[in-house]
C-alpha cells in the first residue's frame, strides 16, 4: 500500500470550457500538478537531486465535472512496484460530495537529471511513498 497525498484544486474562470466544465486539458495539468507535489514534498533530497520524471502515458476516465468556482480534492499514490524505468501512479478527484469525478493511471518514467537517460527505478527510491 502506498501512502496517498491530496491537494485541493478550485475551477478558476480560465479553466472552463464550452460546456461551462473545467476542461479536460486542466485535469491533465492538476494530474501532473499533484504528482509533481507529492514527489517534491516525499521523496529523499538526494533522489530529487540526481533524478526526475515525465509521463509516457495517460489514461483517464471522466465519471463527472465541476464548473466554475467548485472545488476538488485530489488524491494520489504510488499503484505497484516499479517496472524498469517506469512508475504507475493513480490519482483521483473527488467533488465536494465525497464522488470521484475524474480517475486517471499515468506511466511515469524516471531520468538521470545529468545525463538525462532513463534509469531503473529502484524499490529504495519508492519507499518513502510507502504507507
Amino acid at each position: 500500500m502506498s501512502a496517498k497525498y491530496q491537494q485541493r484544486f478550485t475551477a478558476k474562470p480560465e479553466h472552463i470550457d464550452e460546456l461551462g466544465h473545467v476542461n479536460n486539458t486542466v485535469w491533465v495539468r492538476w494530474i501532473q500538478d499533484i504528482a509533481v507535489a507529492h514527489w517534491d514534498n516525499t521523496a529523499r533530497a538526494e533522489d530529487s537531486e540526481r533524478y526526475f520524471w515525465v509521463v509516457t502515458r495517460h489514461e483517464i476516465d471522466y465519471r463527472g465535472n465541476v464548473s466554475e468556482g467548485e472545488s476538488v480534492t485530489g488524491e494520489t499514490w504510488i499503484e505497484g512496484g516499479p517496472r524498469g524505468a517506469t512508475s504507475i501512479r493513480r490519482v483521483d478527484f473527488r467533488n465536494e460530495a465525497g464522488k470521484v469525478i475524474v480517475s486517471a493511471a499515468t506511466t511515469w518514467a524516471m531520468l538521470d537529471r545529468t545525463t538525462q537517460r532513463l534509469v531503473r527505478v529502484r524499490p529504495e527510491i519508492l519507499e518513502p511513498f510507502r504507507a
